[in-house]
């Protein structure tokens, strides 16, 4: 049995889940409203005040299905009582970031800054010059962005520079050495 799709799933007060035909779950909570599609095979449940995913056979189709279906009904809930947020920071000599409105301008050592649009439903905030926070309901649109934007720049194991999250380590490498 799938040990996390046999967990309930706790509603807080204040969040409301309904589950429409064919598995359409909404969440509605103090942030905002999340929607979607889940495997239809996977039979869920509103039982007071908690949400029970229970799947209808022992198939390795349906218990790979039976866990993902409870975490992301789980990262729905979540998103709409806490929110979710992700820490990038930028390290380098004139590596810098620069927000006005929903445009993030990156300045990363290419020859022209990179400009990035905050997407639907996801908003960044800058903490200085080099410490940016993507915040959202989405867990999944949180993270795609995060990861979007560390890609304009990854980090070199060399020097360490460009753009890393906040708790990710760098495997510094030793660089050349001379000839005697």
């Amino acid at each position: 049995m799938s040990r996390i799709g046999r967990m309930p799933i706790a509603i807080p007060a204040g969040v409301t889940v309904t589950v429409a035909e064919n598995n359409k779950v909404t969440v509605k909570g103090p942030k905002g409203t999340l929607e979607r599609v889940l495997p239809a095979e996977m039979e869920i449940k509103v039982e007071g005040a908690e949400v029970v995913v229970n799947r209808p056979n022992d198939l390795k189709r349906m218990k790979s299905l039976h866990g993902l279906t409870r975490t992301l009904i789980n990262n729905m809930v979540v998103g709409v009582t806490n929110g979710y947020e992700k820490v990038l920071e930028i390290n380098g000599v004139g590596y810098r970031a620069a927000k006005a409105g929903k445009e993030l301008t990156l300045t990363l050592g290419y020859s022209h800054p990179v400009v990035m649009v905050d997407p639907e439903g996801v908003e960044t905030v800058l903490d200085g010059q080099n410490k940016i926070t993507v915040k959202g309901i989405d867990k999944e649109k949180v993270g795609q962005y995060a990861a979007e934007i560390r890609d304009k720049r990854r980090p070199e194991p060399y020097k360490g520079k460009g753009i890393k999250y906040a708790d990710e380590t760098i495997r510094r490498k030793v660089g050349k050495t001379g000839k005697k």
